[in-house]
């Protein structure tokens, strides 16, 4: 019965949503899931995560596994961080989800559930490999001297503040980056603020190309 009320509530909610079994299968699909990934839940419900998403990591290594299984997802902790996954939809293509895990144990039957909900963030991620390609173009551009630097910085950049250009210049985003130093966003646009006031730029990239040609990170 709670199972039941479950999958009645993860059917009306406007996330992706898909709930596995200790048997590594999928036991509930909603709609959203459905509009997402293009799979029914005919389509899936039955098989396993290894055999419909064919997931892998921000660093190209398989998430999903043949022979998964709940415990093993879950390990010794009830809490599972958030992650970014590639997956496979229902016309071939690789698109980008972010994936969040909720446990159910249900204490009637013993049995536990894993609940995943899932949006699409494909389009960050290619924001963030153009942010790659641009960074490489200007350590490139900076090595063979073609652009003329900018002045030194007005005074000069603390430790934490050559730390938070070194993680942007990696592609990362600014929750990341916050999660990261364990400070929040506004905070950390406080000291993107900063950082722009001392290099004389203007925003984000900016700050990063500039401390790249300057050697600073």
């Amino acid at each position: 019965m709670l199972e039941t009320e479950l999958f009645a509530f993860l059917e009306h909610t406007t996330d992706a949503a898909f709930a596995v079994g200790e048997d590594g299968q999928i036991h509930f699909w909603n709609k959203a899931a459905e509009k997402l990934l293009g799979y029914s839940a005919e389509d899936v419900v039955h098989k396993t995560c290894f055999e419909v998403l064919q997931g892998f990591g921000a660093l190209g290594t398989r998430v999903c596994q043949e022979g998964c299984s709940v415990m093993e997802c879950v390990g010794r902790h009830a809490e599972i961080p958030n992650f970014d996954l590639s997956v496979k939809n229902r016309s071939g293509q690789r698109m980008w989800i972010n994936m969040s895990t909720i446990v159910f144990d249900n204490p009637r039957t013993s049995r536990r559930l894993l609940v995943h909900l899932a949006h699409d963030i494909s389009e960050q991620k290619r924001t963030e490999e153009l942010a790659h390609k641009m960074l490489d173009l200007s350590r490139e551009l900076g090595q063979i001297g073609q652009w003329t630097l900018r002045p030194e910085p007005a005074s000069p950049l603390s430790d934490q503040e050559k730390q938070i250009l070194h993680l942007f210049s990696g592609g990362q985003s600014s929750h990341s980056i916050a999660k990261t130093l364990g400070i929040s966003v506004p905070t950390l646009r406080n000291h993107l603020h900063h950082i722009n006031q001392k290099l004389r730029t203007h925003n984000r990239l900016e700050a990063v190309m500039h401390a790249i040609q300057r050697k600073l990170i």
